[in-house]
């Protein structure tokens, strides 16, 4: 049975909003976590400011374990442990809790990779004139890698926009949710049309302002 599309639209509208909740909520608690994370990989490897074989091993094991599982087994996986911290493993608060780990070790991955691309003489440098470890990281690292990692956290900001289609299939809400229940299960392919497009403008605007704000960073 088609869907009214005079009564349904607030639906869509509804929905998208709580798309947008999760990948934003889940990129800035992600981005917290996950450049944290990633600063303490970069600093603690081998010959670098703070070195630290066990940390970094141990860092280094758990991104290596969650980035390949796909986000749909994973999502179902940890469950249970959604369950106990947001009570419930239903709805768009329970799809941002696995999202927020998912994009965390995602993240930090992105970050490693883009200081590692720091020519160490920068490093060597600020090291030569006395400056902590501390504020190599805030006045050397962290500025040096901002316009790449930029646009690393547009790449993962796209990923979560699919993740969160990904989570709605499992009762995580969002157009998702919309796409799975009133189109696939109701064969009404209006509804998946619909939902696909708003995907996919959503994907390009999260490209678009990536770009954007990446070319300014690296402008000055």
């Amino acid at each position: 049975m088609n869907v009214d599309w005079s009564t349904f639209w607030p639906r869509i509208v509804e929905a998208t909003g709580e798309t947008l909740i999760m990948v934003v909520a889940t990129l800035i608690f992600g981005s917290i976590i996950g450049i944290t994370i990633g600063l303490l990989v970069y600093v603690t490897r081998e010959n670098n400011i703070l070195e630290n074989k066990i940390v970094f091993q141990i860092l280094n094991v758990i991104i290596n374990i969650i980035r390949p599982v796909p986000f749909i087994i994973f999502l179902v996986a940890i469950s249970p442990l959604t369950r106990m911290v947001v009570g419930t493993s239903i709805g768009t608060a329970a799809a941002i809790f696995p999202m927020t780990i998912v994009a965390s070790f995602t993240v930090a991955r992105v970050v490693e990779n883009n200081l590692v691309s720091i020519d160490p003489g920068v490093i060597e440098a600020a090291q030569a004139m006395g400056a902590s470890p501390l504020r190599i990281i805030f006045t050397v690292l962290i500025p040096e890698a901002l316009g790449p990692l930029v646009l690393g956290l547009t790449f993962v900001s796209i990923s979560l926009i699919d993740f969160s289609a990904v989570a709605g299939t499992v009762g995580g809400g969002g157009l998702g949710h919309i796409a799975m229940t009133y189109g696939y299960q109701r064969f009404d392919t209006s509804v998946m049309v619909v939902t696909v497009i708003i995907l996919i403008v959503l994907v390009q605007l999260a490209q678009w302002l990536g770009n954007t704000l990446s070319r300014k960073i690296m402008r000055r």
